[in-house]
C-alpha cells in the first residue's frame, strides 16, 4: 500500500500485460500508488501503451518508489513517462530510492521507454532496475539520467541496472555520480565533464544468429554485444536533447 511517513513515500506501481487470445494485449493489472499514477493511451496492433504519469514532485528525500511490470507470454507492452522524473531533496532525511522491476516471459515483449530522471542539487537517490528475462523474450530498455537542471550542481545518483536472461545474468552495472561519489565520478575515465549520460539495452533471439558488431556511435557512444542474444548501447552527451538523438538513432538501427 502507499503512503506517507516520517520517512518519505512509499508508493508501488504494477502492470500485468497478456496477451487476450484475439491478436492483442490486455493489461489484468494497472494499478497506481500516490505519485505513480498509471493510464493506458491509444495504441494499434497488438501492442498495448500505458503512461506513468507523475502526480506529485519527487522522488524526494526518504522516498521508496517502486514500479512493476510483467509481461506474458505473447503480449506487447510499451511503456512511456508523461514528463522527466526529477530527483529532488526533501524534508525528510535519507536517501530516496527508485526501484525498477521487469519480468518477460517467452514470447512476451517489452519496450521500455521513459523520459529522463534528473537528479536535481541536494537530491540522493538510489535507483535500482532488474530485469529478468525467459528465453524469447524481447525488450528494449532506455535509460536516461541528466546531472543537474540548467546551471545546477548535481545530486548523488547511484543508479544499478541488472538485465537476466533465463537466470544468466546478461549485465550488472552501477554507477555513482556527484557528492560522495567515488573520485574520478567527472573524469576523462568516466564522464568526461558531460552531464547526461544514457544507455540502451536491446535483447532479440534473431541475435543469437546475427548479433550487431561492436563499434563506436560516434565520439561520445558506443555499441557492445552482450552476453546472450543482446546489445548495449551507452553514451554520453553535453545534455539530454543530444543524447536523445543518439539513442534515437542507435534504436532505429537495431529495431
Amino acid at each position: 500500500m502507499d503512503g506517507v511517513t516520517t520517512a518519505g513515500v512509499r508508493a508501488t506501481a504494477r502492470i500485468e500485460a497478456r496477451d487476450d487470445g484475439r491478436g492483442g494485449t490486455s493489461l489484468p493489472v494497472l494499478d497506481g500508488e500516490g505519485p505513480l499514477a498509471l493510464r493506458r493511451i491509444r495504441s494499434g496492433g497488438s501492442e498495448a501503451r500505458v503512461m506513468l504519469v507523475g502526480a506529485m514532485s519527487g522522488p524526494l528525500g526518504g522516498d521508496h518508489l517502486a514500479v512493476e511490470a510483467r509481461v506474458g507470454p505473447g503480449a506487447r507492452l510499451r511503456v512511456g513517462s508523461a514528463a522527466a522524473t526529477i530527483a529532488l531533496p526533501g524534508q525528510a532525511k535519507g536517501e530516496a530510492r527508485y526501484d525498477v522491476r521487469l519480468n518477460v516471459a517467452d514470447g512476451g515483449e517489452l519496450c521500455w521507454l521513459p523520459e529522463q530522471l534528473i537528479s536535481a542539487g541536494g537530491s540522493d537517490l538510489s535507483v535500482a532496475s532488474r530485469i529478468d528475462l525467459e528465453p524469447g523474450a524481447r525488450l528494449v530498455f532506455r535509460e536516461e539520467q541528466v546531472l543537474g537542471r540548467v546551471g545546477e550542481e548535481p545530486g548523488r545518483l547511484t543508479s544499478r541496472l541488472t538485465v537476466r536472461r533465463d537466470g544468466r545474468a546478461l549485465l550488472d552495472q552501477e554507477v555513482a555520480c556527484g557528492p560522495g561519489a567515488p573520485g574520478g565520478w567527472d573524469g576523462p575515465a568516466v564522464l568526461a565533464g558531460h552531464r547526461a549520460l544514457g544507455q540502451l539495452v536491446v535483447v532479440r533471439p534473431e541475435f543469437e544468429r546475427d548479433v550487431p558488431a561492436a563499434r563506436p556511435l560516434g565520439e561520445y557512444a558506443a555499441l557492445t554485444p552482450l552476453a546472450g542474444p543482446a546489445v548495449l548501447v551507452t553514451a554520453l552527451a553535453p545534455d539530454a536533447l543530444l543524447l536523445r538523438r543518439v539513442l534515437d538513432e542507435a534504436l532505429r538501427e537495431l529495431t
